[in-house]
């Protein structure tokens, strides 16, 4: 029996654990016992999770040290209950506050077993010295990101393997991505065109941003009369952006589920958008945008700590400043307003993104399932171990 645990904290990384089970299967057999904490989909997949992996769901500094002492007692909960099980491997799957913690006291009591780190931290954004810090923990880290093994191999971190980003598999977006229709270059706005609003995954994201794009798509409206817009909303969000939008002049709808969103995603000439994954989904389904973002009030005190030169997914993975960014005080509705106009219409801006949008698509272009690669390295650290211990 091959025993692994897992370290999950969020619904992104139960998806790619999830994934990465069903790659497991078939190359190590049915006999396997997997133990740690996960979501809904590694729970589908024979995993019984330790607790509701919500609990570590939370973003911004000022968030953490308000909910501490849960989470180190969490901390230990789930450090003993790995040591305990005695795994072959350990994988750690983003989350890096709470599941390197993990890593670190696991390898201090267990130094034998190795540690795979699916989706690494971004120290390609801030505190680059996490990287070599990585090596005493970390046996090889799986990135999703086609830039990231080289930048881990600069900062002196553990080796590394672009396996691909689980996006790039997606149904509904890997068939706006095949279709030449969608993506050549001659592909013009629509009239009226249509802008996707995007103001956050998380309720503080949203609570922060949603007033600044109201008044932008007011100032949009006067500028481009009879332009439309969708919110895709999370539907535990749907009832918070509701009331958020309700004395708008205009209400742009919204639509939950993924069928929903992705249609949306498919019928937008632009979009107004927090900073964060959202920005490579629309890079990926070829939709310029304009992002922006507001720290929550703690962790604008630690703003200093962010080395990054963009905060820009899609920026970092073609090397120059494609995409259009806007912080704090630089939130403001009438520049945003003229940014979207001109991405909204048959401008050199617009065409300059979507020529990045096609550079990035082909970079992040692999032939191999990110699933089947990550489950090829896991199994590889398994045989390894497996030999030593027979030396």
């Amino acid at each position: 029996m091959t025993t692994i645990a897992f370290v999950v904290g969020e619904a992104s990384g139960d998806r790619i654990g999830a994934d990465l089970i069903r790659a497991l299967r078939p190359k190590l057999g049915e006999d396997l016992r997997l133990v740690g904490l996960g979501g809904e989909g590694m729970q589908a997949e024979g995993l019984d999770s330790l607790f509701d992996i919500d609990e570590l769901s939370i973003i911004g500094i000022g968030a953490i040290l308000a909910r501490l002492p849960q989470l180190l007692r969490r901390l230990s909960q789930v450090t003993n209950a790995v040591i305990s099980a005695r795994p072959d491997v350990l994988v750690i799957i983003d989350s890096p506050t709470f599941s390197h913690r993990v890593a670190k006291r696991v390898r201090q009591a267990m130094p034998d077993v190795p540690i795979v780190n699916y989706v690494p931290p971004t120290v390609w954004a801030w505190r680059e010295e996490r990287a070599a810090a990585m090596r005493a923990y970390v046996d090889h880290a799986i990135c999703i990101l086609p830039f990231e093994p080289a930048t881990m191999q600069r900062l002196g971190g553990p080796p590394s393997t672009y396996v691909g980003h689980p996006l790039m598999r997606v149904p509904d977006l890997a068939a706006m991505i095949a279709d030449p229709e969608r993506t050549a270059s001659g592909r013009r706005p629509a009239v009226p065109p249509k802008l996707l609003i995007l103001p956050g995954s998380r309720r503080g994201e949203i609570n922060r941003l949603i007033d600044d794009f109201g008044r932008t798509f007011d100032v949009l409206r006067q500028r481009m009369p009879g332009v439309t817009a969708v919110i895709p909303a999370i539907q535990r969000h749907r009832v918070l952006i509701e009331q958020k939008i309700a004395g708008w002049e205009v209400r742009p709808t919204v639509v939950t589920g993924e069928a929903a969103k992705w249609t949306a995603f498919a019928e937008a000439d632009a979009a107004l958008a927090a900073s964060g994954t959202v920005s490579l989904e629309l890079a990926l389904a070829d939709v310029p945008m304009a992002l922006a973002y507001r720290l929550d009030p703690v962790a604008y005190q630690f703003r200093h700590l962010i080395s990054a030169w963009t905060a820009a997914m899609p920026n970092f993975i073609v090397g120059h400043a494609l995409v259009p960014e806007h912080f704090h005080e630089f939130v403001r509705p009438d520049m945003l307003a003229r940014r979207l106009e001109r991405l909204m219409t048959q401008t050199p801006e617009r065409a300059a993104q979507r020529a990045g949008f096609a550079e990035i698509r082909e970079m992040m272009r692999i032939d191999e399932a990110p699933g089947e690669a990550a489950a090829a390295i896991v199994c590889d650290c398994i045989a390894r171990r497996g030999s030593s211990l027979r030396t």
